[in-house]
């Protein structure tokens, strides 16, 4: 009620422009109250219009009006403040659902602070203050707020377990060991935490160890993937930089066998002309004195053929022999032939290259460490001679034989510092 109560307060004593606690409360003429800052830009934005309103009720004044802070709902804004920030701070006190309860409150608990493992009681600031104070209750071992505590006491007697039976590894309570524990070994259970601590720490340290080891070897393969990815990244440049001359070089080879083939091909039609027009000129000379031949023929007087026919020119000898030979049209098919077995030959060589290219790099596999040996004889192919560092061994292990031996000792072994340790 006291929460409902205070929430009312908020409300109506809140702006209704910022929906907050009044900051510097001044009132309307109307009657209504607002944050100076939150009316005054709120008429700024109606200077314009030339009117101003109250942003609740409406209602206009002609002149913009003079506001002085209200001294008096100030005052009752900051008292509501105090009350609350008290309010809620002691809500926040109060234990919930996911808290320990302090066993001793009654009515609406406190949040605990500690759990005592003598009482098996958890408790707030308040009641926990005699622990501190009372000399007998200063023994009792205090720990973080548990829900747990019912857990430390025996289902069969009802009492708290502070023996353990290394018998049956179970914690047990002083009547067991009367009953179904007797004549089993059995320690005090902070005894068994000690030595199980000890246990604890080794393990620790062994763990350690091997995230050490893990991180290096994974650090290694980091470093190998660079090395994977630099690699790769070069040969892929170098490639394509090498197959970009061979392709410069071959275009360039393509290049002058077009040039050598219409060269040769210019030379020899030329050749060919120049021997088809002397052959033509022959023709037209043969069919002139064809002609001449064939009108002396016709003529009928016996005594004009014979004055006539001495004056026609006896025939040359044909300057060519009486048939052309004409080779086989495969002119250039030899240059075919070369560029094709060029090709076959360049082709060869790239489908070699391009198996032993596959077969580099699949031998390029990361090689991860072995599985461990299981046989003494798997387990010598493994064996090294190794010299124990005492700047760097823990303070429980005891070298000997030449730092080649290590014992852990309960005792602290008297090693003079170092900072590798």
């Amino acid at each position: 009620m006291a929460q409902k109560g205070v929430q009312l307060d908020r409300e109506t004593f809140s702006c209704s422009i910022c929906l907050d606690l009044l900051k510097d409360p001044v009132a309307t003429a109307c009657g209504h109250s607002y944050c100076m800052n939150c009316i005054k830009s709120f008429w700024d934005e109606e200077d314009r219009k030339g009117i101003h309103s109250c942003p609740q009720c409406r209602k206009t004044f002609t002149a913009r009006p003079v506001l002085e802070k209200n001294t008096m709902l100030a005052a009752l804004v900051e008292q509501l403040k105090k009350t609350g920030l008290q309010a809620a701070a002691a809500d926040h006190c109060y234990a919930g659902p996911e808290d320990v309860a302090c066993d001793v409150c009654t009515g609406r608990k406190l949040r605990a602070i500690k759990s005592c493992l003598f009482c098996l009681v958890s408790y707030c600031e308040k009641h926990l203050q005699p622990h501190y104070d009372v000399v007998q209750l200063k023994k009792h071992k205090l720990v973080a707020p548990s829900k747990k505590l019912q857990d430390n006491i025996c289902s069969r007697h009802d009492e708290v377990m502070k023996i353990f039976c290394r018998t049956d590894q179970q914690s047990i309570c002083y009547l067991c060991t009367m009953d179904e524990h007797k004549g089993h070994e059995t320690v005090s259970a902070a005894a068994e935490r000690t030595e199980k601590q000890k246990e604890l720490e080794v393990r620790r340290l062994n763990i350690q160890q091997r995230i050490q080891e893990r991180e290096k070897d994974v650090k290694l393969l980091q470093q190998e993937v660079e090395a994977i990815n630099g690699s790769a990244d070069k040969a892929v440049e170098h490639s394509e930089k090498i197959f970009t001359e061979l392709i410069r070089l071959i275009q360039k080879r393509s290049s002058d066998v077009k040039q050598q083939v219409r060269s040769q091909q210019e030379t020899e039609v030329s050749r060919v002309k120049e021997l088809q027009e002397k052959l033509e000129q022959e023709i037209a000379e043969l069919k002139r004195k064809d002609g001449e031949l064939e009108q002396l023929s016709h003529t009928e007087d016996h005594n004009q053929f014979l004055h006539n026919y001495p004056s026609l020119s006896a025939l040359g000898e044909s300057t060519h022999s009486s048939s052309i030979n004409i080779r086989p049209l495969s002119y250039f098919e030899d240059v075919t032939a070369a560029v094709s077995e060029t090709r076959d030959k360049l082709q060869d060589i790239l489908r070699e290259e391009r198996t032993n290219i596959s077969l580099t790099v699949t031998e390029e596999d990361v090689l991860l460490s072995p599985a461990e040996p299981k046989t003494r004889a798997g387990f010598l192919k493994c064996s090294c001679d190794i010299t124990l560092d005492p700047n760097t061994a823990n303070r429980r292990l005891l070298l000997s034989e030449g730092n080649r031996k290590v014992t852990f000792m309960k005792q602290l072994q008297s090693y003079s510092d170092h900072p590798d340790r």
